[in-house]
């Protein structure tokens, strides 16, 4: 039983030791000032202060898979132009010009662009889909009557690294997600994460650019990178006591549990 109680008291010691105060782990505070300077400035947003965050509308991205519905007033001839499931496929639809479409939609290429039957190649990258929507209604008039379409970006996908609870590549299906709901469908950060210290990962025009996030601060709301892009990355680092806690543990414990099992060995014999 004092053997117990000595490891009991060690453990307590090295969570007392590991304590973090309210200012570390609570989101959103006010008058917090971000924890790095460092930002990565996107022309396309507002940023004056005294306002809230825009409205957000996602840009198509190279290698997006557009799911485009096309329909008017002649179902059959509307179909020519949708995705085609993989049974349906034949022949036709292995030529080059439909180099583009895949089993669930239209791959945007490297160079932005998708390639669709009798329209050609549209270029789509750097449009919404609002936008892309609207010129492709536009070029289908030719061919169709009263032609409507819908699109969906299909790969629309985030991921989220480090200390959460549930890490992983997460799909979004509205095409649209903000940093706290990212950080909600990971299961929130654990007690380990530093929440001054996250780092969101873009890829823009084939260059990856780092930003440091303070989730301490309100000014999260104000900032360009509120909502996160298809592909982004999410890394949450650990706190700098976590990593010296588990070294020291690892250190400590088996000298310790060595040392109790000695005093065990002994006491046992004394008692005989």
């Amino acid at each position: 039983m004092r053997i117990l109680k000595v490891f009991t008291l060690f453990l307590s010691l090295v969570a007392l030791h590991s304590c973090r105060g309210v200012r570390d782990v609570a989101y959103f505070q006010e008058g917090q000032q971000a924890a790095s300077e460092k930002k990565v400035v996107y022309p396309n947003f507002n940023l004056d202060r005294n306002k809230t965050a825009p409205v957000y509308e996602n840009l198509i991205q190279t290698s997006d898979i557009l799911s485009i519905y096309v329909s008017s007033l002649s179902p059959e001839a509307s179909s020519f132009f949708n995705a085609i499931a993989p049974l349906e496929r034949n022949e036709q639809t292995t030529n080059s010009s439909f180099s583009t479409r895949t089993d669930i939609g239209y791959l945007v290429d490297a160079q932005g662009y998708i390639e669709m039957p009798l329209i050609g190649k549209v270029k789509m990258a750097g449009l919404t889909t609002s936008i892309a929507k609207d010129t492709l209604t536009q070029r289908l008039e030719k061919f169709l009557q009263y032609p409507s379409v819908r699109i969906y970006i299909e790969n629309y996908r985030v991921t989220i690294l480090g200390e959460v609870n549930r890490p992983g590549v997460y799909s979004v299906t509205n095409e649209k997600i903000t940093i706290p709901e990212a950080l909600g469908l990971a299961g929130d950060l654990n007690i380990f994460a530093d929440r001054k210290n996250i780092t969101l990962i873009r890829e823009e025009n084939g260059d990856k650019k780092y930003t440091e996030i303070d989730l301490t601060s309100r000014q999260l709301f104000n900032e360009p990178y509120y909502y996160l892009r298809s592909g982004d990355i999410l890394y949450i680092s650990p706190v700098k006591g976590r990593v010296a806690q588990s070294d020291n543990v690892y250190r400590v414990l088996p000298l310790v549990m060595s040392s109790l099992t000695l005093v065990a060995v002994v006491v046992a014999r004394i008692i005989q």
